[in-house]
């Protein structure tokens, strides 16, 4: 038995005040001994403290079940975890909510983690959260930057690591700019499906919709 990753719902909504978007990711996790878990992540964006957040449920109506929240923070030049108080989602997988302390003295922790890392790995969504985490910059053309032509080719530099996102027009290195990658994927959601390319691999597409193909490097 492999170990399945099961993206669920998206749901995203605008903040109160109108001044971000509120994102959160819903799914379902089966380890190769068929164990079973819940998950649900998010982010909004505009928010302080700048931090995406997890919950992973397991064990629903036994007595060593419960849920697990936890913080998505920058740290170094990636991410890290932190156990908190505050829950995040309720997940069908769940059991009561824990505590920081209540999940650190909870035997199937190293479970848990094990179970964030791979959500974290292969949930398509997750990239797009960790992408507005650190801030990745991308070098887009001035069509593209401008919304006026839409993204076909991307690649990700094997030799300092950037991002390059390229519409139909030749590009000009004259008239790049530089923005943020997660505003593209904002526009353009159907760039989650290559957020995960390694440096030095690029991807293309015919048009808008249609399916990507990746470049190895």
């Amino acid at each position: 038995m492999e170990i399945e990753v099961e993206e669920g719902a998206f749901v995203e909504v605008p903040t109160a005040d109108a001044t971000g978007m509120d994102r959160r990711a819903f799914g379902e996790f089966v380890s190769h001994r068929g164990e079973m878990a819940s998950y649900a992540f998010g982010w909004t964006t505009g928010a302080d403290p700048h931090a995406g957040h997890l919950t992973i449920g397991m064990g629903v109506g036994n007595p060593g079940g419960g849920t697990f929240h936890a913080r998505v923070v920058q740290h170094g030049d990636g991410h890290g975890l932190a156990l908190t108080d505050e829950p995040f989602e309720r997940v069908p997988e769940g059991g009561p909510d824990l505590t920081a302390a209540q999940a650190r003295a909870h035997d199937t922790l190293p479970f848990i983690w094990w179970v964030a890392d791979l959500v974290l790995e292969r949930d398509r969504r997750a990239a797009w959260m960790l992408h507005w985490l650190l801030g990745t910059n991308s070098i887009q053309t001035l069509e593209v930057f401008e919304r006026r032509e839409p993204i076909l080719y991307v690649s990700h530099d094997a030799g300092d690591g950037s991002w390059q996102l390229i519409g139909p027009s030749d590009a000009d290195p004259t008239t790049g700019k530089l923005g943020h990658l997660h505003h593209a994927v904002d526009e353009d959601p159907t760039l989650v499906d290559i957020l995960d390319l390694a440096p030095g691999e690029s991807a293309t597409r015919a048009a808008p919709g249609a399916p990507w193909t990746r470049h190895p490097a």
